[in-house]
């Protein structure tokens, strides 16, 4: 059967990357069509319920201020909010919400249902149709042909995935899924590199037998803000989680299993993530460690169901329940659910162009799991990037890219494309050389403007950007013309340790000082008067801040940004021949002539390529 309907974009996976994917394609007026095993497992939280966290609530917000939706997701679901690391700078600063699973769910459905560009197909994908090097299309499982303009891989763990469970193995996608077995075999046969990789899930607990008064309880900030930039309405009744530990106790059952554990015995050849390792891994890297935290975290707030965070293995289900029964606080402990691994095809990233596009079939793009990434955040980013060029493939306008100094989503898929990865991808803040510049405060002035032109972000968030603008730049202005009595500071900057005053000063400088922040200012008479005339928001006011406090490091920053800028304006043509560098390192040609560099800036930063082979390239292309 064959499909009358021709489409714009064909999205295949439901997952967090080719929901943001199928949103964006359509919004910005492709005709969509989302293929998926089951429309009841939308955007499902297959690992821990949250979103955000150190670097993943920077992207969250980025893509919030692109007109993504997962933000707004996610405040429509959240059980608890939390800022990390406030007692860092802001450039660490890091938002993270605890979700209702099954409420996210819901509203990401209503959300790509309610988009009238949007057709929905169950059924999985066996084929994608080609022809002369151009994707035509995709072929499911029942045999039914559907052609398009442009084809979106968001497969997450499906790909020849194989759950893995003590000595027992199945395939499979996820717990009670099915993998999908076709694809690869023919992306392998259009000249495409495969590789392997792993992940893992802890045990899902009875709630009703936790001992909560043993553990430590983490309640949400008293004083919340939203994911998105456009969300009203804060978090009412959040619900906390909860903090244990293992012991030496817990260790050594877990070691009794080792011999039937997947991983150690060899039967899982995929590589894991480094920095969410299992519990067996934990052990094992840290043994000098007698104790590994634990998080107790709720998975909705109609349900006893519990994640247990830090906890993911895939050792027998026996000896998974008695270790837990050793911990503190889950003495009496049921599970609903064993832990469990996963391993799945991946394609290394560096296949791809800073599109997503794949470099050997036009209009194909891969995003998330499939390019070795981990987590739901850095899937919706890729997602939300590859929906957007194949709508602009599709209507053959200019491709969108955000580079390093832009966004973390920037940094993400340049580490992608440039230097691969051999373990599961994660975004951290040290990743991002330009961190101070892109912070999650102000992740609506770099992009919204951008979001808004390319036509996502809608009017909405630009006025109410503008607002927040005019009303920073306007503080800014009163607090460097504005001056404070000593009177009124001298006895805060004396409690704060912070040199008393012997003349008036601009309110400015002294916000400059470390530890004085500018609610200890609000004694100043004129400065109360001008918040309470003008009325900024809060998020204008922390903008000013932050933006006086640390105005010379941001300056610094954006001048390195400047300097960099000028490699990445010297571009590479498509077809220059790398091989007719005998100059430079034999390793070197290999990379360049692998990724394909588009810009000097870029080659620079490929593994195995040296200063002196830069240079080199300069000099051939006459610079």
């Amino acid at each position: 059967m064959k499909l009358e309907e021709q489409y714009d974009v064909i999205i295949v996976g439901g997952g967090h990357a080719g929901c943001e994917a199928a949103h964006a394609a359509a919004t910005l007026g492709s005709k969509v069509l989302l293929v998926t095993q089951s429309l009841e497992t939308l955007a499902r939280m297959s690992c821990n319920p949250a979103m955000g966290g150190v670097a993943k609530g920077q992207i969250i917000r980025e893509i919030d201020a692109l007109g993504g939706m997962s933000a707004i997701v996610t405040d429509a679901s959240a059980i608890q909010f939390r800022m990390l690391n406030k007692s860092k700078g802001p450039a660490m600063w890091s938002p993270r919400a605890q979700c209702d699973k099954k409420v996210f769910e819901k509203q990401w459905r209503k959300t790509l249902e309610k988009n009238k560009n949007i057709d929905f197909w169950q059924d999985t994908v066996d084929n994608i149709t080609t022809k002369k090097g151009n994707v035509t299309g995709i072929i499911t499982k029942m045999g039914v042909e559907i052609s398009g303009k442009s084809v979106v891989l968001c497969s997450g763990t499906f790909l020849n995935g194989l759950i893995h469970l003590g000595k027992k193995n199945y395939k499979g996608g996820r717990a009670g899924e099915p993998s999908a077995e076709g694809i690869t075999k023919q992306l392998i046969e259009l000249g495409f590199t495969r590789g392997r990789m792993k992940t893992g899930t802890p045990p899902r607990l009875d709630g009703r037998t936790i001992d909560y008064s043993a553990t430590e309880e983490q309640a949400g900030d008293e004083k919340t803000v939203s994911f998105s930039y456009i969300t009203k309405e804060k978090i009412k009744d959040q619900r906390s989680c909860f903090i244990t530990y293992t012991t030496p106790e817990v260790h050594a059952i877990l070691k009794e299993g080792f011999e039937d554990s997947p991983m150690f015995s060899g039967r899982i050849k995929g590589s894991g993530p480094r920095y969410c390792p299992s519990i067996e891994d934990k052990i094992e890297r840290f043994s000098t460690k007698d104790r590994h935290q634990l998080f107790i975290e709720p998975e909705g707030r109609d349900t006893i169901e519990i994640y247990l965070n830090g906890f993911s293995t895939s050792l027998p289900e026996d000896v998974q329940l008695k270790a837990l029964r050793k911990i503190k606080g889950l003495e009496k402990v049921k599970m609903f659910r064993a832990g469990y691994a996963i391993e799945y095809d991946y394609f290394p990233p560096t296949q791809l162009k800073h599109t997503l596009e794949t470099k050997l079939v036009k209009n194909l793009f891969f995003c998330g799991q499939i390019n070795g990434t981990t987590g739901y955040e850095e899937a919706a980013a890729q997602g939300l990037m590859a929906g957007i060029n194949a709508h602009q493939n599709a209507y053959e306008k200019k491709e969108f890219i955000l580079s390093r100094s832009d966004a973390y989503i920037g940094v993400l898929i340049d580490d992608l494309i440039t230097k691969g990865t051999e373990e599961p991808y994660r975004m951290f803040t040290s990743r991002a050389e330009y961190r101070l510049l892109l912070r999650q405060d102000n992740a609506d002035i770099r992009l919204t403007k951008k979001g808004y032109k390319l036509g996502l972000a809608n009017e909405e968030r630009l006025l109410q950007l503008q607002k927040k603008e005019k009303e920073t730049g306007n503080l800014i202005k009163f607090l460097e013309r504005q001056s404070i009595d000593p009177n009124e500071i001298n006895s805060i900057l004396k409690k704060k340790k912070s040199s008393i005053l012997k003349q008036k000063v601009k309110i400015k400088t002294i916000l400059s000082r470390p530890h004085i922040t500018i609610n200890d200012l609000f004694v100043c008479k004129e400065l109360k008067d001008y918040l309470d005339k003008e009325t900024p928001s809060s998020e204008a006011i922390e903008q000013a801040e932050i933006e006086i406090k640390y105005g010379g490091y941001l300056n610094k920053e954006k001048e390195s940004v400047a300097k960099l800028s000028r490699l990445e304006n010297i571009k590479i043509a498509e077809d220059f021949e790398f091989d007719k560098l005998h100059s430079i390192s034999t390793e070197g040609r290999e990379k360049l002539k692998a990724i394909q560099p588009k810009t000097i800036g870029q080659a620079t930063r490929i593994s195995g390529v040296s200063p002196s082979d830069i240079n080199v390239l300069l000099i051939y292309l006459g610079r």
